[in-house]
């Protein structure tokens, strides 16, 4: 077995926190511990847990999470899970590529030869709906998903709801299926109305209708409404997903493997909601890197469903412009393919889609190959801040 040598992040457009490990032998792994507007603190966090790991031995990849969960007294919540993340995804790539093996071999082998996958339309605030359906249709897509509604008051006008019926209907003419992305925005006066109006025309699923920290409100919910409620993005560890489990919450688990502890948590927090009869369609909006690791994971558990994928998302494009324009001017050529999805990996046919799947990948480890000379060169200066919603009285609305 070899030590850890050395252990670096990379700060990357469009919003993206990549990690590299290299053992003594100089072999290496990359994660990614993505955390979309905190992408500071989990630096700090790295930096701590950074002076600890070196010189542990990077095989022993379950000592090292446990390490960090048990004997740090602080544990949980998004930062500190995210940078576990990072790290221990990279353990996992660094010892699929040592043993020349992917990665889901490592968790007991595949079960699946393909993953489904879905896309994003329509932005933060949902608009030109059709045009960009019907190209994620042209791109190989067979289901997206979109945001349900721009910000919305605590009690707001019933009329503003009827926009996202009539968007969900347009995508349903063109034979696509949409989740649709409450994105926590609604509290429970709007949620219920909303969940109500969608059920006849069948969305896949209803994403974080109301935020987490409101169970009762979301129990009342799942007894109002037949469409499948979805959510898990905000939920980082087994301990956090096993109420919303154990009380029937949920229909679909939305684990985030760049927040939820990497690789080795998300297959636990996976075989705990499968007995619960609980579906597995992991949240991504991210990069190459914690894709690649849910779809490792996609491929060995009995109860995935569908996967997140960020190509073209607006958060790529809209954040790739802003920087570039930044910092070379007004008038300049935009390239859109300049900080998305496929920029930092080598092979850039890996994630293509094809009737709505993705193949499963097989190259030792996470399955890529990471363009590390484009990761060094496209860093970021200034970290990516989350988005502002306010109200026409100035208040302050859920993003």
């Amino acid at each position: 077995m070899t030590k850890i040598k050395s252990i670096e992040y990379f700060r990357v457009r469009p919003r993206w926190l990549m990690v590299k490990i290299t053992d003594e032998d100089g072999e290496y792994g990359w994660g990614e511990g993505t955390l979309e507007g905190h992408t500071l603190a989990v630096e700090g966090t790295l930096e701590e847990m950074t002076t600890r790991l070196i010189g542990y031995e990077a095989d022993n990849i379950e000592h090292i999470w446990q390490t960090f969960w048990r004997q740090g007294f602080y544990r949980g919540g998004p930062v500190f899970m995210s940078a576990l993340s990072g790290i221990d995804i990279a353990l996992w790539d660094l010892k699929g590529r040592k043993l020349g093996v992917p990665i889901h071999q490592l968790l007991g082998g595949k079960v699946r030869n393909k993953v489904q996958v879905y896309g994003w339309i329509g932005g933060d605030r949902p608009k030109d709906i059709e045009v960009e359906a019907k190209s994620r249709k042209a791109q190989g897509f067979t289901t997206i998903k979109m945001n349900a509604t721009e910000d919305v008051n605590w009690l707001d006008s019933p009329s503003i709801l009827d926009s996202t019926v009539e968007r969900l209907k347009v995508v349903k003419s063109l034979g696509l299926d949409a989740g649709l992305d409450f994105h926590g925005r609604l509290h429970k006066p709007m949620a219920k109305q909303l969940a109500k109006a969608l059920e006849p025309y069948r969305p896949l699923f209803i994403e974080e209708p109301i935020l987490v920290e409101h169970p009762a409100a979301l129990k009342q919910l799942s007894g109002l409404t037949s469409i499948p409620i979805a959510l898990g993005e905000r939920l980082y560890t087994r301990w956090d997903v096993k109420p919303f489990l154990e009380q029937g919450l949920i229909d679909v688990l939305q684990p985030d493997i760049a927040h939820a502890g990497g690789i080795s948590e998300t297959k636990r927090i996976a075989a705990m909601a499968e007995a619960y009869d609980i579906a597995i369609a992991p949240h991504c909006p991210l990069g190459p890197v914690a894709l690649a690791a849910s779809i490792q994971v996609a491929m060995s558990i009995p109860n995935f469903v569908i996967q997140e994928m960020s190509l073209g998302m607006h958060y790529n494009v809209e954040k790739t412009r802003s920087d570039l324009i930044l910092e070379m001017g007004e008038g300049m050529h935009y390239d859109v393919e300049a900080a998305d999805l496929n920029t930092y990996i080598k092979d850039q046919s890996v994630f293509e889609v094809k009737d709505g799947y993705v193949a499963g990948l097989m190259k030792p480890g996470l399955g890529i190959d990471v363009d590390e000379k484009m990761v060094r060169r496209n860093g970021m200066k200034d970290p990516w801040q989350c988005k502002e919603f306010f109200g026409a009285d100035g208040s302050i609305r859920e993003w």
